[in-house]
């Protein structure tokens, strides 16, 4: 995915303002994480969505299934380095939108 992105995020319903450094590390992590499932070609927009261990993964408008594997994976990647992130305590809920701008 060779384009500019755009990546938002909210925690627990709760937008997260992202300095240039996350937003990019963000953004690449997500990406590159997605991007080795089958389904994920030629990303053009991506809707993450954990909630408690469920994980709901949208690209290009088309629900992606997963396996319990990369569920954890997913999971235990995205919440670790969001919750490093100056101001996010507990992680319930997370939704992260990378598009193409």
């Amino acid at each position: 995915m060779e384009k500019n992105l755009g990546t938002e995020l909210a925690v627990n319903n709760v937008s997260v303002e992202l300095n240039p450094f996350a937003e990019e590390l963000l953004t690449r992590t997500v990406v590159a994480v997605v991007s080795s499932l089958k389904g994920a070609e030629n990303i053009r927009d991506l809707e993450l969505y954990l909630e408690r261990g469920d994980v709901k993964l949208v690209v290009n408008g088309n629900e992606l299934p997963l396996t319990p594997f990369p569920t954890d994976i997913i999971t235990n990647t995205i919440t670790g380095l969001v919750s490093s992130l100056k101001g996010v305590g507990k992680i319930d809920s997370l939704r992260v939108k990378v598009r193409a701008v």
